[in-house]
């Protein structure tokens, strides 16, 4: 990853961190805190993944480059990045939750293989459009909602014998 693109990471972190908090530097009540050099590890290294991926999966990344950063501080700093819209969040087939670094504050919607964990951002403008109608008739304000499109990409379904 570039030193550019780190930096506007961090930044970004930052950013996040003070809308939540109030105070990019000073422990926040929120369990946010500030950008620690192993928060910061963390979200570089999600932030250099192309699909979703596990906490687990990551903290064994990290460990592999020489990383000392914890599991337990992985977990937080990704929970704390999807809390304040830095990171996307969806659940595999067992139920875990796998973590894309959002590089925008925009709301996203996702496409996985099922097989490989492929993912790919998919256009959702109709989605939005019958959330906001359901939220506008129902009366309900500040209305989130989570769709999960799976399916099986075309490299496994060539594995599989399955045609498009």
């Amino acid at each position: 990853m570039t030193e550019a693109r780190t930096s506007g990471l961090t930044a970004a972190f930052r950013r996040a961190t003070d809308r939540r908090t109030g105070e990019a530097d000073q422990p926040g009540g929120d369990g946010l805190g500030r950008l620690t050099p192993q928060r910061a590890e963390v979200l570089r290294a999600l932030a250099g993944c192309e699909d979703f991926v596990s906490a687990q999966l990551l903290h064994a990344g990290l460990l592999a480059t020489g990383s000392r950063v914890g599991l337990s501080t992985v977990y937080r700093t990704l929970t704390a990045l999807a809390a304040v819209g830095r990171a996307d969040v969806v659940r595999d087939t067992n139920g875990e939750r796998l973590f894309r670094y959002r590089p925008g504050t925009d709301h996203r919607h996702y496409l996985i293989c099922r097989e490989c964990g492929l993912s790919q951002p998919v256009e959702s403008n109709e989605v939005e459009a019958w959330a906001d109608r359901i939220a506008a008739r129902s009366g309900f304000a500040d209305v989130h909602h989570t769709v999960e499109l799976t399916g099986v990409c075309t490299t496994c379904q060539g594995d599989q014998g399955l045609s498009p």
